[in-house]
């Protein structure tokens, strides 16, 4: 695909729909489009009305478009993912925030209406979109969150401290001793995919960091058993615990947290595409092991 100058805005969108099309992009007009108002400012509603007219190309057009069919995640190269109501600062070394996660927030915002100043922590915050988002949501909210990779904690934290979340650098599995027994909510979406379950997507297989996406362990269930044990520790008694996971993992999560005898109330939720994609559980008034 060669772009001229002078060549019209629709002419080279229209192009670059084809070569995303013909690279397997998941949603290559939507992604054309992102590219031509990432370089032209305008904001999206206003590109499509300039693709009626004859507004020329942007300069470097090209360029980012062959850099997107060579599946390089859109985020990436605009430097911007949107989850909910945010506009996230990500780059390499942190996970791209997915849709999905968008209906573990609102769990939570669900469960603490009605709740004063309720105290959350997000584990494994990667971006900072859940902790970020319920910190937007919820007034007066106490919001904590939890991340291990420096990388992923460097974008965490452009893209937390607007919002007054208190981020530190530390590991899910023995994070904030000293807040044990006060929060009232624990999310977590942490890295699940297990060993051998090489992602097919490029732009996830080859981008997104390792550490967000296997979560230990042949079956992957190594991270998510810890989150929900530092849940346990954490939460006040009648807390909730909400946490996401894969399809396929939806009835050993509920399984093992009902085992644990920690637990009540263990549910199973469905994203926006009917999958079983998160479970919620309210921690016991008492340990059972005391």
């Amino acid at each position: 695909m060669t772009f001229y100058p002078g060549q019209s805005l629709a002419d080279a969108v229209r192009e670059a729909t084809a070569v995303l099309t013909d690279a397997g992009v998941p949603s290559p007009r939507v992604d054309a489009e992102l590219l031509a108002e990432h370089l032209l400012g305008v904001g999206l509603g206003r590109l499509r009305a300039m693709l009626l007219g004859d507004a020329p190309a942007p300069d470097g057009y090209g360029e980012l478009v062959q850099e997107r069919a060579g599946r390089v995640p859109l985020q990436h190269i605009t430097g911007v993912a949107y989850f909910r109501y945010l506009e996230l600062r990500v780059g390499p070394g942190v996970f791209i925030p997915r849709p999905e996660t968008e209906s573990v927030v609102q769990l939570v915002i669900d469960h603490v209406a009605g709740i004063p100043n309720p105290k959350v922590v997000d584990l494994g915050t990667g971006s900072g979109a859940i902790a970020g988002s319920i910190a937007h949501e919820v007034p007066g909210s106490d919001v904590h969150a939890v991340e291990y990779s420096t990388f992923a904690h460097a974008w965490a934290a452009k893209n937390l401290e607007p919002l007054g979340v208190t981020l530190i650098q530390g590991d899910l599995r023995d994070a904030l001793p000293e807040h044990n027994g006060t929060f009232d909510v624990v999310v977590s979406n942490p890295p699940y995919i297990p060993a051998e379950a090489i992602p097919t997507e490029p732009e996830v297989a080859l981008h997104d960091p390792p550490e967000a996406l296997y979560g230990g362990g042949a079956d992957g269930m190594e991270l998510p058993t810890a989150a929900a044990a530092s849940a346990a520790r954490l939460l006040k008694p009648g807390g909730y615990f909400v946490m996401e996971h894969a399809e396929v993992q939806a009835g050993w999560i509920a399984g093992m947290l009902r085992r644990s005898g920690r637990w009540n109330n263990v549910t199973t939720h469905c994203d926006l595409n009917g999958k079983e994609r998160a479970t919620s559980a309210v921690l016991a008034s008492t340990d059972p092991d005391e």
